[in-house]
């Protein structure tokens, strides 16, 4: 018989960090689904994404959108409760949801899983299963199956809604790795040639490139040190658009995929790098880079 160890990490990513923690709002998550597909259905009741309200008969105001530069849950749950006192489970009319994106989908996974004791974290990456032929920024939670000793990843944004219009043909508790790359190993794919670093980044707003996948790097290695961040947080040595790359940055960034590819097997040495040094560290603040402004974390 193949004996299989768990991860150490398991613990780590069982207690929520900040951004996870439902806080006062901790009961709002009883009484949930106990399974993965049935708690991105809540979600699907809850949050509307602000770039396909349309899909939904729903047209967001600025002032709607206020709530995509949310981070923390128990913030996220806050707005969710005082909009409607009724139950999580209690799917809202799409007008009435809480406009987020794939990001805001993802954290609320996260904290969902803990809160029922199941190993999970946010992986930010790209998706290449809208339909384009392109890989889009995307984010998407990862969870650990104990009778199969593995993770697994959860797109908790596609709803049946959304089925009909993306090519998805897999399941999405269970997001094949080629269909959803983690930004680790975009990064790895498109320094050895295999991927053309174009194909990845945001086709709404027509950027891509090899720095956007750098970004979403460091985004990833955040998230797997608990520190989940809006998709347009920017700090110390994340580059800017179409900005080029230096020498150090890429031996920096190619030690970073590494980690993040491996992320159980290099928890210890990703957490020293994004800890130690001062151009992956998480400052107390960060520019939000929509608002053009520095926030408090």
């Amino acid at each position: 018989m193949q004996v299989f160890n768990s991860p150490p990490t398991l613990p780590y990513y069982t207690k929520p960090g900040p951004m996870t923690t439902p806080g006062r709002h901790g009961a709002l998550l009883k009484d949930l689904p106990a399974d993965v597909a049935g708690l991105a259905g809540v979600l699907h009741g809850l949050i509307i994404h602000e770039h396909i309200a349309g899909l939904y008969g729903v047209t967001l105001s600025g002032e709607d959108r206020a709530s995509v530069h949310v981070r923390r849950a128990e913030d996220l749950l806050g707005l969710i409760h005082a909009r409607d006192s009724r139950s999580l489970a209690v799917a809202r009319e799409p007008s009435a949801r809480l406009p987020g994106n794939c990001r805001h989908f993802t954290v609320l996974m996260v904290a969902m899983l803990r809160a029922q004791g199941v190993p999970a974290r946010a992986r930010c990456g790209f998706g290449g299963y809208f339909g384009n032929g392109l890989f889009e920024d995307h984010w998407v939670c990862e969870y650990w199956i104990s009778s199969e000793q593995r993770w697994k990843l959860v797109d908790a944004q596609i709803d049946a809604r959304q089925l009909e219009i993306f090519a998805v043909d897999f399941d999405l508790t269970d997001v094949p790795r080629d269909r959803l790359l983690i930004a680790g190993d975009a990064w790895a794919k498109c320094r050895a040639g295999a991927a053309d670093p174009s194909a990845f980044g945001l086709s709404l707003i027509k950027e891509s490139g090899l720095w956007w996948i750098a970004a979403n790097l460091m985004r990833d290695a955040a998230a797997l040190c608990n520190i989940e961040l809006l998709p347009w947080d920017v700090w110390g040595v994340m580059p800017g658009p179409d900005a080029e790359i230096g020498a150090d940055e890429l031996v920096l960034f190619d030690q970073l995929a590494g980690c993040t590819k491996m992320a159980d097997g290099a928890f210890e040495l990703l957490q020293q790098v994004c800890t130690d040094d001062e151009r992956l560290r998480v400052p107390p603040a960060v520019r939000n880079s929509l608002r053009n402004c520095e926030e408090p974390l």
